[in-house]
């Protein structure tokens, strides 16, 4: 086609003749005008040039006949364009017509709806799109048209959901309603709908004159039917008898409780049949009531179903006779008396408790205390029974200084009178300047009012203290015991341990915070102590059910140590046991026993030796002392003087010898337990002498005085008259060698219920404390600054006498005060018994 297209152009660039052919033909179609141009025939235009036609070749000829298509085309959509646009003008003529028309139309029928003020609303088929026509001024301020269908804007709930239903079943089904309706200011309106040429109309009207009186009469009508139902439905629901009776006391109206009551099939026959829930007497009372025009109130006796019960009945004067309604108190009569008596039997239990107790009412006034109460706060009586306020009892108390001083009282009792408005019970604690604590619960009452609680929780606050204070010294104490503690609960598990427990077996705090079983505790311990049968009953008696005793042992474990332990049952099924290294003490007791066991054969060597040296020196010593007598003898002849002196000095040496050899055999004996006592009446006052009268010289040769007090009475006693007398020999004797000359030794006798005491003081130096322990030892010996020089057996001898006898030496004495020494002989058969 291009290539046909280019020839063509070729061609009538090379013919002149041909352009102006078509030349011609486009001048005749252009000067065709609309209106002549369905006049004008192809063949007229084409007649000139026929003979120019003849002498073209074949591709000029298509060329030619393809413009000329061209043109046709153009020509013919010429001519439709043309006669278009004449029908389009001559529609658009009759359109404007009938638009004016149209516009006059409507503007007839606005004018028509606005005559009066209504509101159309119009649903077209099939369309939630409404429609609105009118002035919605009528029934909403708002300028918004579709606020009219938003009707719980300007009706109230219940007309709002009775138009919503209309208007869904008049768009649905088209079901017409008709309504009167009143807006929230007051306002009436008419409501109409209607299914009009396949459309739903709402038409709202305003209502005036005599259709907005005879609209407000319908509602006011509807709303009393509506009332009188409610009220109608209302008393037959309820429980209680109700009767309505004519002017001439006749019933006209029971519900069906009243029916039930008297046992009627309805109301209507219980009406029908007259039948009366009340005697005659009641009745007459009722219908005195209602002729002076007064309302009837009290309670009635009456049979119901047989059984009698009471009503409080209530009945009022009508405009055509009179009604009545009958409440059934019986139960509630019941109920008060019940309540009555629990209230009693409450107050009876209040008044018991040691918790004191005050009820205040909503009035804020006291109604109720216990005995309590009054005893807490020292209240009188009287007081109280006058129901005085809450503010008057606080302020009563605060004049006696029985309230928790505070800085301000006011707000202080304003905050505790909150109470009164609280919904939830509150608690305080009340520290008292007495030093009591009081724990004050304030609740409100389901009436009214506050009950306060009143619990002197003083004690058990210290207990709690104390207790507190012990746990924790406990807990120091275990923890610092050197003991190993544990403590196995019911289920054999630790439930609590000391350090040293942990420390002593080698085990894991991590191990123990998990509180393992005795069982896991043995197997952790058996590396130390092996399968010791103690352990095992360690292990039986914490896991025992039955037979729970204490339980003591010793453990020597693999490592040399040596442990004693100890079960003790808890009260509350537990077990504490104690473990104690005594590794030392077993050590030191093994050589300690070892050391007595070679002390005790070395005493016993001691005395063996004592024994045998003592025998051995008193067999000549008594040989040496016969002789010096013999030759003393002036029958053996003769002696100087020097030789006499010298006799004197070996005769005083070898008798101070064998006494010396005397006490340690006497000591001896004692010590060996082979001593006997020969008991007799022993004279106190002879006794005393024999013994002064051996350091008689002694006494002249010291310049010393003896003072001796016996009272006339003293008597005798059952001892051995020879060691007593020993005892007062060496008491003296040991005075006599501390005493500064000039000085006077005391002795005394006295004697007592029990026992007959002697008691030798002298002045001297006195006993250091630290050297009062040894004096009474064999052969211990202390000068203090004299010039004694003694063997030491003289204070042992008077103990062991002493105590042989069943007494005991008491020694009193103090540097520079001298010295006191105190014996005391029992007067029982102690002695003889001791000697036996």
């Amino acid at each position: 086609m291009p290539d046909t297209i280019r020839a063509t152009s070729g061609s009538l660039h090379a013919h002149p003749r041909r352009c102006g052919f078509l030349a011609a033909v486009a001048s005749a179609l252009l000067s065709i005008t609309p209106a002549r141009a369905d006049k004008i025939s192809l063949l007229t235009l084409l007649d000139p040039p026929i003979a120019a036609f003849a002498s073209l070749n074949h591709h000029e000829v298509v060329g030619l006949a393809f413009m000329l298509g061209i043109l046709l085309f153009a020509v013919v959509t010429a001519i439709v364009l043309v006669r278009t646009r004449a029908r389009t003008a001559e529609t658009e003529i009759s359109a404007r017509d009938e638009i004016i028309e149209l516009k006059a139309e409507v503007d007839r029928i606005n004018t028509l709806l606005l005559l009066e003020p209504q509101i159309i609303v119009a649903w077209a088929a099939g369309d939630d799109t409404p429609e609105i026509f009118g002035d919605t001024a009528m029934v909403t301020p708002i300028s918004a048209p579709h606020r009219v269908l938003a009707f719980g804007t300007w009706l109230d709930p219940q007309q709002a959901r009775s138009m919503e239903r209309s208007v869904e079943a008049l768009r649905a089904r088209g079901e017409g309603f008709s309504m009167s309706l009143a807006t929230l200011s007051g306002h009436p309106v008419e409501a109409e709908g209607r299914a009009i040429g396949g459309r739903a109309v709402l038409r709202l009207k305003d209502v005036s004159g005599i259709k907005r009186d005879l609209a407000e009469l319908s509602g006011r009508h509807q709303r009393l039917l509506e009332e009188v139902d409610s009220l109608r439905t209302l008393i037959e629901a309820l429980p209680s008898p109700i009767w309505a009776r004519d002017e001439t006391g006749a019933l006209s109206f029971v519900n069906v409780a009243y029916a039930r009551a008297v046992d009627a099939r309805s109301p209507d026959d219980a009406v029908a049949r007259g039948i009366e829930l009340l005697d005659r007497p009641a009745r007459e009372e009722l219908a005195r009531a209602c002729a002076t025009n007064e309302c009837y109130t009290g309670r009635v006796r009456a049979v119901v179903a047989g059984v009698r019960r009471t009503f409080d009945v209530r009945s009022v004067p009508t405009a055509r006779g009179s009604a009545g309604i009958g409440i059934d108190s019986t139960e509630v009569e019941t109920l008060r008396a019940e309540l009555a008596r629990m209230g009693e039997a409450h107050r009876r239990t209040l008044d018991r408790l040691a918790t004191g107790v005050a009820i205040f009412g909503a009035n804020q006034k006291l109604t109720f205390y216990n005995t309590a109460y009054r005893s807490l706060w020292d209240l009188d009586a009287g007081f109280l029974d006058q129901e005085p306020s809450d503010s008057a009892v606080l302020d009563k108390l605060r004049a006696a200084r029985k309230l928790p001083e505070e800085q301000d009282f006011r707000q202080w009792k304003s905050e505790l009178h909150e109470a009164y408005r609280a919904t939830e019970p509150r608690e305080y604690m009340w520290h008292l300047p007495d030093g009591r604590t009081l724990r004050v619960v304030t609740t409100l009452n389901p009436e009214g009012g506050v009950t306060y609680l009143f619990d002197d929780v003083t004690e058990r606050l210290d207990l709690e203290r104390r207790f507190d204070a012990l746990i924790r010294v406990q807990g120091e104490t275990l923890d610092n015991l050197t003991e190993a503690v544990a403590v196995f609960g019911s289920d054999g598990r630790v439930r609590l341990h000391n350090p040293a427990f942990a420390r002593m077996w080698k085990l894991a705090p991590q191990t123990l915070a998990e509180r393992p079983h005795i069982e896991a505790v043995t197997a952790l311990c058996q590396p130390l102590h092996g399968e010791d049968a103690t352990w095992q009953a360690l292990r039986a008696a914490v896991t025992a059910i039955d037979n729970r005793e204490p339980l003591s042992g010793r453990l020597e474990r693999r490592d040399g140590s040596v442990i004693d332990c100890a079960t003790v049952p808890l009260p509350d099924g537990a077990t504490l046991v104690a473990f104690h290294d005594v590794t030392d003490t077993v050590n030191v007791e093994r050589a300690l026993r070892e050391r007595n066991e070679a002390l005790e054969a070395a005493d016993e060597i001691k005395i063996n030796f004592v024994h045998h040296v003592s025998y051995e020196l008193r067999s000549p010593l008594t040989n040496i002392i016969g002789f010096a007598h013999f030759l003393d003898d002036p029958a053996t002849g003769p002696l100087n003087g020097r030789q006499r002196e010298y006799l004197g000095y070996l005769t005083t040496s070898t008798n101070a010898l064998l006494a010396i050899i005397n006490n340690i055999l006497d000591l001896a004996t004692i010590d060996a337990g082979a001593m006997t006592l020969n008991l007799g009446p022993v004279d106190i006052r002879q006794t005393m002498d024999a013994a002064v009268e051996g350091i008689q010289d002694r006494l002249v040769t010291d310049s010393l005085s003896l003072d001796m007090r016996v009272p006339p009475d003293t008597g005798s006693f059952v001892a051995d008259e020879k060691r007593v007398r020993q005892v007062l020999f060496n008491l003296l004797a040991n005075a006599v060698s501390f005493s500064p000359p000039g000085e006077t030794i005391t002795l005394t006798a006295e004697r007592r219920s029990d026992a007959v005491v002697f008691s030798v003081t002298d002045h001297g130096p006195g006993i250091p404390q630290e050297v009062k322990d040894r004096v009474f030892n064999w052969f211990e010996t202390h000068p203090l600054g004299s010039q004694h020089r003694g063997t030491g057996l003289g204070l042992s001898l008077v103990r062991s006498f002493v105590e042989l006898h069943g007494g005991r030496v008491a020694l009193d004495s103090d540097i520079g005060r001298g010295t006191t020494v105190v014996c005391s002989f029992p007067l029982d058969q102690t002695a003889e018994r001791t000697a036996a």
